[in-house]
């Protein structure tokens, strides 16, 4: 075989996998949001028959919407049943290589989930997280992502990826299981997800390579205000230690590392790039974190 014909077996081989993905988020009201969101994934060139929307009982509109919408999957749930089970529904409905879980409340650049994939590809890696902007987008969103990805392309944090975006393959459901479908626990999901992978030292990280805006926790907000909770105030109070089974010392030690490699990402990032993979947007300045 020709060299010219193992690259092109190589490029289609490498296209499928790009392609074999699926996009999935849980709705609850919110609609605005929604729409931005969907918007910017069609626009970043995904399929609209990759996205599965599950939404969770909205009364604003956002059923009528979604229906409106010509997506690969839309599951109208009778109640909330959670994050954990809608993002298991949507998961299941495509049982894609990859699966992109994701919020509402975000907007992708172009190229977003192919991306996300060639990365964890590059890598070796079966979960990996964008970096990200919290907050308000009032800065040129195009022209930032477009510097940014380029600027921190480099830069990487193993070790750190989160639940606001994930790009996860299909190999960790099957081994580790899906998100615990626990409407108690109000998008405390996540956590024991990512509990599970770091008791199996499952390697994950954020790259600089893409970049999300995310206005914020919208869907966790709408519900405070539903339940009466105050917005500063964690949804949910729960004893994590217990869930995770850890000794009290254990769960210091954890918590320790994780700020000290924290600051450590953050220190070198400044130092060298004068920005880090995280940052807030705040009276129309960036705040890197």
């Amino acid at each position: 075989m020709s060299i010219d014909v193992s690259i092109g077996w190589l490029f289609i081989l490498l296209r499928y996998k790009l392609e074999n993905y699926s996009i999935t988020f849980a709705t609850l009201n919110c609609l605005e949001y929604t729409k931005k969101c969907i918007n910017s994934l069609i626009d970043s060139g995904t399929d609209p028959q990759k996205i599965a929307v599950v939404d969770n009982a909205s009364t604003d509109g956002t059923q009528d919407y979604l229906q409106s919408m010509n997506l690969g999957h839309v599951i109208l749930n009778r109640e909330n049943l959670s994050c954990g089970a809608a993002w298991n529904q949507g998961i299941l409905a495509n049982q894609s290589e990859w699966t992109i879980v994701m919020n509402n409340d975000i907007i992708v650049p172009d190229g977003f989930a192919h991306g996300l994939i060639k990365f964890a590809i590059d890598n070796n890696l079966k979960l990996v997280s964008p970096a990200r902007i919290d907050g308000s987008m009032d800065y040129d969103y195009d022209a930032f992502y477009c510097d940014a990805q380029v600027k921190m392309s480099d830069v990487v944090r193993m070790g750190s990826s989160n639940a606001i975006c994930m790009c996860i393959h299909w190999s960790l459901f099957m081994h580790y299981g899906f998100f615990q479908a626990n409407p108690t626990l109000l998008g405390f999901e996540d956590g024991m997800f990512y509990h599970a992978l770091r008791q199996a030292k499952v390697q994950h990280a954020t790259t600089g390579q893409v970049w999300i805006h995310h206005f914020g926790s919208v869907t966790q907000e709408y519900m405070k205000m539903v339940l009466g909770i105050k917005n500063e105030n964690v949804l949910v109070k729960v004893n994590d230690r217990k869930l995770y089974n850890q000794s009290w010392l254990e769960r210091k030690l954890y918590r320790y590392e994780l700020k000290r490699s924290h600051q450590q990402w953050r220190k070198k990032e400044i130092s060298e790039h004068n920005m880090t993979l995280h940052g807030v947007r705040k009276n129309n300045e960036f705040i890197w974190i």
